[in-house]
């Protein structure tokens, strides 16, 4: 973890921009209407993919840090959120992942909620997501967030455009009053160009094991990119505050874009080193046993079958 620079703005009057190979993570500003940040002038990352080795390589270290860091959590009982928006196939369940795989899932949280039921609809529009903000000593990792108001809800007229207004409001209030009270709120838009979002919208069509992460919605989206693109840009210009930033990751590459939104993260908490649990572990006292059951019951052959 690095010198916690939280809630800094990078004087360019745009957004944070997490950048490989930048510890600090910020550089240029936010692009025009349709267009992903900087995508007429930086690097196409999809060109310059890491090997799956050196990406695990770099991965492992980072996930040394991040179970440090949910020890520092533990320790000090802080809370922290962090949100990831962007659009369908950017990366999102991959980063939360990454981040989650060697962590405690007692500690930290996944919160993936599908659309409002109808009982949902009628309450106040955060209140769902109230129920899953973190307690004393956790990390929420959410997969989309209440910003669905500000993305598919406005794009694909799930909600009236007052809706959207009142929403755009409100919001910077309502995060004001979480950190307020102490959390640690993180928000990351992930970045895709639509080449590498068909790319990937192929592969799901084609995968069995991928093909539950499309719907009808997803498929309607491909011909709305630039509408999506008006509208994340609106919802950036109000929701973009010195207290609770928005940062920007290329996704191009989704395992480069991995490790710089982890990288970022780690940066942007205090650098606090929390000794591991030491555990005596003698050799036993008799040799070891098997485990054996004093029922008529048996275990499953194995598969495959043995020849």
């Amino acid at each position: 973890m690095g010198k916690k620079k939280h809630g800094k703005d990078d004087g360019t009057g745009g957004l944070d921009k997490a950048v490989p190979g930048r510890k600090d993570g910020k550089s240029g500003k936010d692009g025009k209407s349709g267009k992903d940040a900087s995508s007429d002038t930086r690097l196409d990352l999809a060109d310059h993919k890491l090997s799956k080795s050196d990406y695990l390589e770099h991965l492992e270290a980072l996930q040394v840090e991040l179970n440090n860091m949910a020890r520092w959590l533990q320790l000090t009982g802080h809370r922290v959120l962090v949100i990831f928006e962007g659009r369908d196939t950017a990366g999102k369940g991959g980063v939360i992942n990454a981040i989650s795989e060697t962590l405690n899932p007692r500690q930290c949280h996944t919160v993936a909620l599908s659309k409002p039921s109808e009982r949902e609809q009628g309450q106040w529009y955060f209140q769902r997501h109230v129920a899953h903000l973190p307690a004393a000593g956790e990390l929420v990792l959410f997969d989309r967030s209440w910003y669905n108001r500000a993305g598919v809800e406005s794009v694909m007229g799930f909600a009236t455009p007052e809706q959207t207004d009142a929403f755009l409001e409100q919001v910077p209030r309502f995060e004001q009053l979480l950190v307020d009270d102490g959390l640690l709120l993180f928000k990351y838009w992930l970045t895709v160009d639509q080449t590498h979002q068909e790319a990937r919208f192929a592969e799901r069509a084609e995968d069995p094991l991928k093909r539950w992460k499309l719907s009808p919605i997803d498929l309607q989206s491909r011909e709305h990119y630039e509408d999506y693109g008006r509208a994340r840009d609106r919802m950036l210009k109000a929701t973009h505050t010195p207290q609770v930033p928005w940062t920007l990751v290329d996704f191009n590459d989704q395992r480069r874009g991995r490790l710089t939104l982890i990288r970022h993260l780690l940066d942007h908490l205090p650098d606090v080193q929390c000794p591991e649990p030491q555990f005596e572990f003698p050799p036993l006292s008799h040799p070891p046993l098997r485990e054996r059951f004093k029922t008529k019951l048996k275990t499953l052959p194995p598969f495959p079958r043995l020849a």
